[in-house]
C-alpha cells in the first residue's frame, strides 16, 4: 500500500501538491525501496532509525497560513505581494552598494541557469572546468585591478574580507612583531566594516582603533601590526593614500586598502600605492544591491603571503595527457586540513556572484569598464560643480563617484525630507553632511533632480564617453593609473552577445550540475532547488533594494524575514533566529561567539572564565577553526568504533575542564551518518558542568519535522539554508548560515551598527556580516520552500531522505562495507561506504572510484571525509528510485572492475579505473594501448548511450599545480615543466 502521507494543499488548483514535485520517489517507488529494506512502512523506518527520546510529540505548527502548503502559483502570488511592499527609491546612499545593470545575457544564462546555480564546489576539478575558468577570470580581474600577483576566488562580503585581511596581517607579523595586537582603521572606512572588524577582533585579543588620517602617525605605534584604509573613502574623498600608506609602513605596520573595483579601473592600484593587501566588494560588477547580498568580495596580496591567504584559490595545472587543466590550489591551507591551526574558518565562498562579476568584465572588456567608470565619475563631477557654483561646500574636491556636501543639521534634514518626497535616498551621515553616490545607471535626469532637491542650478554638460583627460578639469589627475589592465585575450574576444552566449554555454557544458545527474555528496545535501523558489530573487522588488534603505521602504523584506525566522524557530525548537550570518562557517562563528559573550557576561558577575570548547575528532574542519576564531581553546573528544562520541571520554573531559568549560560542538545526526542514542545524555553532561551545546546543523535534512535540536538539549544551532532549505550551492556559494538560540542567549544574537536586523532586539554582539540579514536576496528561496512544502510536506521530505540513504546502503552493502550504522543497522540520511578493503586487494584508491564515476555521469560522493579512504553518500529526498538505482549500478560496476584487477585479469595501471575519467579526445587517439576496449571507457553503462556527459580533461595533476603555482590567465608557456 502507498506509504506517503496524506498531504493537503491550501488551495484547490488541479496541479499536484508541490511536495510531490520536490520529492523524487512516488508511492510505488517508496513501496519497492521499503521492500528492499524489509520494512513495512515509512513510519516503521523512522521509528526505528530515530531514537524515540528525541521524536517530536505531534507535528510542527507553522504559522502565517502555510501549514497545509501553498501551490507554486499561490506562493509566487504571495511573494509578489511581499516584493510590492518594498518601495524602490532611487538610491544615492553608496556605502559600498550601488545600482548596476546585470547584462541580460548574463542574468538569463548564469544567474537564472540551473547549470550554473546547482553545481557544487569544484573539489572534483575534472567536472568543474567551466566554473573554474570563470573563477580564474575573476582572480585575473582582481589581480589586474589591484596590481597584486595573488588573489583568491572570492570571499563573503567586503566587511568580512576586511576581517580576513586583518588576521592575515596579524599572522604575517607574528615573527616580526609578536606582541603587536592593535589594528588601526581609518575613520573614513565604512561604518559596517568597522562594526564587523570590532566583532571579529575582540575574541582574538586584537584592539581595533579608529583614527583620522591626520592622527595616523601618532596612532600607529609599536604595538600596531596593521592599518586599514578606504580608497576612495566612505565619504567619497580620495585624499592622499600614498602618504598615509607610507606613514603606516614606516611605523612597521602592514597596510590593507579597501578599494572600490570600479574606481580602480581609473585610479592607481593599491599595490602601486604601496599597500600590502587589497580587499573590496565586486557587487557593482553586475550584481543587484539585493538588500545586501549575496555579493562576491575580493582579497589580493603578494605571493609571499599565499599560505596565509584565506579561502579558495584556482590554479592552473595539467591533466594526465599534458593538457592545461584548472583546479583548486594549495588545499592544505584550508580549515578542513588545518582545523584549530587555521587562520580562517571560511568554507563557503561567493562563487556564483564571482562568476557574474568576471563575466561582467568579460562582456564589457577594459574599454567598456573604463566607459562605465568615467560615466559615474562624470555624473558626480557635474553634480559637484553645480553644488560648488551654488555656494555649497564639499568634504573633498577629489572623488570618484561619491560627493559629500557639508551642511548644518537643519538644512540637511530639509534636503533629506525633500529627497524622500522625490523617491530618492541620500546618505545621512548624522553630522549634517549628506553623501550622494552615482553609478552606472545614473543619468542627466538624476543630476537635474538632485540639483533641484539641493536648490542649485544644474550645469549642463553632456555625459559622453569621452575620457576625463579630454575635459578642461580632471579631478582625478593626481591619482589616475597609467598601467594597462585586462590584457589577456579573454577580455577582448566575447564582446558581441552571440560570442558571449556561446562562451557561457561552452563553460557550462564543461561542468556537471544537478541538471545533469544527482550529486550524492554526504553532509552537503545537494537537493532540488525548484524553479518557483528561484524566480523571485531577480524581481526588482527584491533585487533593487539598498540594504540601508529606510525601514519603511523595506516592509516586504521585514515581513519575509519575520515569517522565515518564525518557521525556522518552530522547526528547530529555538526561541529566536538570526538571519545575519551569510555562510555556514559564519553561522558557526556567530553561534560560538554568542556562547562566548554569554559566559563573559557571567564572568562580570563573578563567574570564572570559560574558554574550553570540546569537539569530537570526527567534526567538520570548520568547527575547530570557528572555535579558535571565537576565542576558545579546542579539546578533542574521541569517537568509538561505531563513529559515536565516546561518552566516557566526554564525561572525563567535561569533568577535567569543569571550571573552564564553555561549549561542546556536535553534529547531529553524527558526521558518520548515525542518530546517536545518547544525544540527550551528551547535552546533559555539558550542562551539568556549566557549558553550552552548539549543534552543527549541516545534517538538519534528517531532522526537519521529526525532531528538534532545541528540544533535546542544544543551546545554539546554525542552519545551512544552502543545504536543507534549498538555497542552491552556486558552484561553491552563495550560502546562508542563520543561527537559532535558546532564550537566555537571545541578547547575544548578532546586531548591526548601521541598521538593526528586522526582528532582532538590541544585541550585546556586534555585526557578523556587512549587511543586516547577510544575503537578503536569497532568503525568498527558503521562504518559498517552506511555504510550499507545508508541515506534512517537510516531514515527508525528511522521511524520504532517510529512506533513500538506507536504500543505497542496502543495495551496496554486499559490494562495499557500510562503515557505521545506528539502531537496527540503519543509517540516517547519509551513509559511509568503506573503499579501503578494495585498496588492499586491488590497489584501487578512493580517487580512482571518484574519477571513474565521472565516466558514468556522476559527481563523486564526499571523498575521504570524515574517514580517509571512504566515500560519504547522501542521496536527498529529491532523487527518484530510478536515479538511485543508476548510481548504485555505477558503484557496483566499478566494484566489478576492481574485482577484475583482483583476479589479475586487468593490470591496475592500464585499467579503466586508473585512467579515468576518459575524455572524447582520449578515446579517439590512434595509439590506444590500454587493457580494455574503448567503449568500456566511453560507455560503461547502457543509459549513457542516450545521454553522455563528457569530461573536458583527464585526471588533473594536483602536485604539479602546487609546484608550479599560476593563478591568473596566462599563455601556454605556463605549462612548461619547471625544475
Amino acid at each position: 500500500m502507498p506509504q506517503s502521507l496524506a498531504l493537503e494543499t491550501s488551495n484547490s488548483t488541479p496541479s499536484e501538491p508541490f511536495h510531490r514535485r520536490h520529492n523524487g520517489p512516488d508511492d510505488q517507488q517508496i513501496d519497492a525501496m521499503l521492500t528492499e529494506l524489509g520494512i513495512e512502512s515509512l513510519d516503521q523506518l523512522v521509528d526505528t532509525a530515530i531514537p524515540a527520546s528525541i521524536r517530536i510529540d505531534g507535528r510542527l505548527k507553522l504559522d502565517h497560513g502555510i501549514e497545509a502548503g501553498l501551490s507554486e502559483r499561490a506562493a509566487l502570488s504571495r511573494m509578489q505581494r511581499l516584493a510590492e511592499q518594498n518601495q524602490i527609491f532611487r538610491s544615492h546612499i553608496g556605502l559600498g552598494y550601488y545600482d548596476c545593470t546585470t547584462p541580460p545575457v548574463i542574468q538569463r544564462n548564469i544567474l537564472e541557469s540551473p547549470g550554473w546555480y546547482t553545481a557544487y564546489t569544484p573539489y572534483q576539478a575534472e567536472l568543474a572546468q567551466g566554473r573554474l575558468e570563470a573563477l580564474l577570470n575573476f582572480q585575473t580581474l582582481v589581480m589586474d585591478l589591484t596590481g597584486f600577483d595573488m588573489a583568491n576566488a572570492s570571499l563573503l562580503d567586503e566587511a568580512t574580507a576586511a576581517a580576513e585581511a586583518m588576521t592575515l596581517c596579524w599572522g604575517a607579523m607574528q615573527r616580526k612583531a609578536p606582541g603587536a595586537n592593535r589594528f588601526v582603521v581609518g575613520s573614513n572606512c565604512h561604518p559596517h566594516t568597522v562594526d564587523v572588524l570590532s566583532t571579529r577582533a575582540r575574541p582574538l585579543g586584537i584592539e581595533v582603533v579608529v583614527a583620522a588620517p591626520r592622527e595616523l602617525a601618532s596612532t600607529v605605534a609599536e604595538s600596531c601590526f596593521g592599518v586599514l584604509l578606504q580608497y576612495p573613502g566612505s565619504d567619497g574623498g580620495i585624499g592622499d593614500p600614498r602618504q598615509q600608506i607610507a606613514t603606516a609602513k614606516d611605523a612597521g605596520a602592514m597596510v590593507v586598502v579597501a578599494a572600490d573595483p570600479l574606481a580602480l579601473v581609473l585610479l592607481e592600484s593599491p599595490q602601486q600605492l604601496g599597500a600590502d593587501v587589497a580587499i573590496g566588494s565586486m557587487q557593482r560588477f553586475g550584481m543587484p544591491m539585493a538588500f545586501g547580498g549575496p555579493h562576491a568580495a575580493y582579497i589580493a596580496t603578494a605571493q609571499a603571503h599565499k599560505r596565509l591567504l584565506p579561502g579558495r584559490v584556482v590554479g592552473i595545472s595539467k591533466d594526465s595527457e599534458g593538457r592545461p587543466a584548472l583546479r583548486l590550489a594549495m588545499q592544505t591551507r584550508e580549515q578542513h586540513i588545518r582545523r584549530d591551526k587555521a587562520t580562517s574558518n571560511i568554507c563557503t565562498a561567493q562563487v556564483l556572484p564571482a562568476v557574474i562579476a568576471s563575466m561582467y568584465a568579460v562582456y564589457h572588456g577594459p574599454e567598456g569598464l573604463r566607459s562605465i567608470a568615467e560615466h559615474a565619475h562624470a555624473c558626480a563631477s557635474q553634480f559637484a560643480a553645480a553644488i560648488t557654483a551654488g555656494g555649497g561646500e564639499l568634504a573633498s574636491q577629489t572623488f570618484f563617484d561619491t560627493v559629500t556636501v557639508l551642511l548644518d543639521k537643519e538644512r540637511a534634514s530639509d534636503i533629506l525630507a525633500r529627497a524622500l518626497s522625490k523617491k530618492r535616498n541620500l546618505r545621512d551621515r548624522g553630522d549634517g553632511s549628506l553623501g550622494i553616490s552615482f553609478d552606472e545607471t545614473s543619468d542627466q535626469d538624476d543630476i537635474d533632480a538632485l540639483c533641484e532637491i539641493f536648490g542649485v542650478t544644474p550645469i549642463k554638460q553632456a555625459l559622453t564617453e569621452a575620457t576625463a583627460e579630454a575635459r578642461a578639469e580632471d579631478r582625478l589627475s593626481l591619482h589616475r593609473r597609467t598601467d594597462s589592465i585586462l590584457t589577456a585575450s579573454v577580455w577582448r574576444t566575447h564582446r558581441s552577445e552571440t560570442e558571449m552566449l556561446r562562451y557561457l554555454h561552452q563553460l557550462e557544458a564543461k561542468d556537471l550540475a544537478l541538471n545533469v545527474s544527482m550529486i550524492p555528496l554526504g553532509s552537503c545535501t545537494m537537493k532540488l532547488n525548484a524553479t518557483a523558489e528561484m524566480m523571485p530573487i531577480t524581481w526588482p522588488g527584491f533585487a533593487d533594494i539598498h540594504p540601508f534603505a529606510p525601514s519603511d521602504q523595506t516592509r516586504g523584506y521585514h515581513t519575509l524575514c519575520r515569517e522565515l525566522e518564525d518557521w525556522l524557530a518552530e522547526i528547530t525548537g529555538f526561541a529566536a533566529i538570526s538571519l545575519q550570518p551569510n555562510a555556514g562557517s559564519q553561522g558557526e562563528y556567530a553561534g560560538l561567539l554568542a556562547i562566548h559573550r554569554y559566559h563573559e557576561a557571567q564572568e562580570a558577575n563573578g563567574a570564572t572564565e570559560r574558554d574550553v570548547c570540546l569537539i569530537p575528532t570526527s567534526a567538520h574542519g570548520t568547527n575547530p577553526a570557528s572555535a579558535v576564531m571565537a576565542g576558545m581553546r579546542v579539546v578533542p573528544i574521541r569517537c568509538d568504533d561505531q563513529g559515536n562520541i565516546d561518552v566516557d571520554d566526554l564525561r572525563a573531559k567535561a569533568e577535567q575542564h569543569t571550571d573552564r568549560l564553555s561549549a561542546l560542538m556536535i553534529t547531529y545526526p553524527s558526521t558518520h551518518g548515525v542518530f546517536e542514542e545518547s544525544i540527550r545524555d551528551i547535552c546533559s553532561i555539558i550542562h551539568q558542568h556549566g557549558g553550552r551545546v552548539y549543534l552543527d546543523g549541516a545534517n538538519m535534512n534528517a531532522q526537519v519535522g521529526l525532531c528538534r535540536p532545541g528540544d533535546f538539549g542544544a543551546d545554539v544551532c546554525h542552519l545551512n539554508l544552502h543545504k536543507t532549505f534549498c538555497i542552491p550551492h552556486g558552484g561553491g556559494g552563495p550560502g546562508m548560515g542563520p543561527i537559532g538560540v535558546v532564550e537566555d542567549l537571545v541578547p547575544y544574537l548578532p546586531g548591526h551598527r548601521v541598521a538593526a536586523p528586522p526582528s532582532t532586539p538590541g544585541s550585546e554582539l556586534g555585526a557578523i556580516s556587512a549587511a543586516q540579514v547577510g544575503s537578503g536576496a536569497i532568503l525568498p528561496i527558503s521562504w518559498a520552500y517552506i511555504a510550499m512544502m507545508g508541515t506534512a510536506g517537510l516531514e515527508q521530505a525528511t522521511r524520504l531522505a532517510i529512506l533513500n540513504a538506507n536504500y543505497i546502503a542496502a543495495r551496496l552493502e554486499h559490494h562495499y562495507p557500510v562503515l557505521y550504522r545506528g539502531n537496527a543497522g540503519l543509517v540516517a540520511h547519509e551513509c559511509i561506504l568503506d573503499l579501503r578493503p578494495m585498496k588492499d586487494t586491488a590497489g584501487v584508491t578512493v580517487d580512482d572510484v571518484a574519477k571513474r564515476l565521472i565516466d558514468f555521469g556522476f559527481h563523486a560522493p564526499t571523498v575521504s571525509w570524515p574517514v580517509a579512504g571512504t566515500v560519504m553518500v547522501e542521496p536527498t529526498e529529491s532523487e527518484s528510485k530510478a536515479e538511485l538505482d543508476r548510481f548504485c549500478d555505477a558503484m557496483i560496476a566499478i566494484r566489478e572492475e576492481a574485482r577484475a584487477i583482483e583476479r589479475g585479469e586487468v593490470p591496475l595501471e592500464s585499467s579503466a579505473l586508473r585512467n579515468a575519467p576518459h575524455t572524447a579526445e582520449d578515446l579517439l587517439r590512434d595509439d590506444w594501448d590500454r587493457a580494455y576496449a574503448r567503449f568500456i571507457g566511453a560507455y560503461p553503462a547502457p543509459w549513457l548511450r542516450a545521454f553522455k556527459y563528457w569530461p573536458p580533461v583527464s585526471r588533473v595533476d594536483n602536485a604539479w599545480g602546487d609546484r608550479n603555482l599560476v593563478c591568473s590567465c596566462v599563455g601556454m608557456e605556463a605549462f612548461t615543466e619547471q625544475d
